[in-house]
């Protein structure tokens, strides 16, 4: 998957004539900081060299994992069209941007940063859509007041940069600001799976229901060692790959998630788990049920439909 051809315009234009050096530098702090998972009271993106560094080492990758998210949900809900969007942690919009493609017709978009870099950045590149935007640097820790419902609301790559009490309240309060659809991503992390655990816990227990990943609200099925994420594959560009100091021309954005809502999915089909194992005449599958068990699962050529739907399955698709 590759940045909207819009955006990635608008991303060059805000990097053009920073020196390439700054931005790797940046990166490299800002890659140490999440993968650490830092929470020391400091943003991740405190400046505006942070947030260009952000652009260009991140947001591929971030885009595509919530882009995908916001087409399972998509597929989940077909009658699905929201007009009015809040997206909390927004930085520089890229959940706007995701729901955008997949929505075209919608209309407002309230989006919550505390960074005020990020939402200068983020203010920048959404002149390029036809989105009524309006950025607010409200703290998620205060609440969240002062704020309307919308449609589709959204929280990526926000929960691991909380403490697991603020989270719990946030949750909360999401749902309550969600007048249909709520979508959490978090990185594809044992400890980002645990996050995702406890808010599916704490929503369904308010009544929400799952549309995606999950096909049941039955209690998760996966244990250790293992944990359900999935993964991208994001075409790398020469700006990407040399800020990162990377050589292969893509890389896998690994990401979990949950998307919940008001209203029942259209349908509840098998999840494919893991990359499938395919050899001549069989396809053997790890799927997650609905009837809330997993499954592993042997097609054979002999099965006709079924082994051709199983051939072209990947990891991450509904069965």
């Amino acid at each position: 998957m590759e940045l909207p051809a819009p955006l990635r315009q608008a991303v060059d234009a805000l990097l053009e004539g920073t020196p390439l050096s700054d931005i790797q530098d940046a990166a490299r702090r800002l890659s140490q900081r999440y993968r650490a998972e830092t929470r020391d009271g400091s943003l991740h993106v405190g400046d505006t060299l942070a947030a260009k560094a952000y652009l260009a080492t991140r947001l591929p990758a971030t885009y595509a994992a919530v882009r995908q998210c916001v087409s399972e949900t998509a597929a989940r809900r077909r009658d699905l069209a929201p007009s009015r969007m809040l997206d909390v942690g927004a930085g520089p919009g890229t959940a706007l941007w995701a729901a955008h493609a997949e929505w075209p017709h919608l209309g407002v978009a309230t989006l919550v940063e505390t960074s005020a870099a990020m939402r200068e950045a983020g203010a920048r590149l959404a002149e390029a859509l036809p989105v009524n935007t309006r950025w607010l640097a409200a703290s998620i820790e205060g609440g969240l007041t002062d704020i309307a419902p919308a449609d589709l609301v959204t929280l990526c790559y926000v929960l691991d940069e909380l403490a697991p009490a603020v989270r719990e309240a946030l949750i909360d309060r999401l749902w309550a600001l969600t007048t249909d659809t709520l979508v959490i991503v978090e990185p594809g992390t044992p400890a980002g799976w645990q996050r995702i655990l406890a808010a599916r816990d704490r929503l369904t227990a308010l009544g929400a229901y799952i549309l995606a990943p999950c096909p049941h609200h039955a209690p998760c099925p996966v244990g250790d060692p293992d944990w359900c994420h999935f993964s991208r594959r994001v075409a790398r560009s020469r700006l990407h790959r040399t800020a990162k100091g990377g050589e292969v021309p893509w890389e896998d954005e690994k990401f979990c998630f949950l998307a919940v809502s008001r209203h029942a999915p259209d349908d509840r089909p098998d999840r494919v788990l893991a990359p499938p194992k395919k050899a001549s005449g069989m396809v053997r599958l790890k799927l997650c049920t609905s009837s809330g068990a997993l499954e592993e699962r042997l097609v054979t050529r002999r099965e006709g439909p079924s082994f051709r739907a199983a051939r072209k399955a990947d990891w991450g698709d509904v069965l």
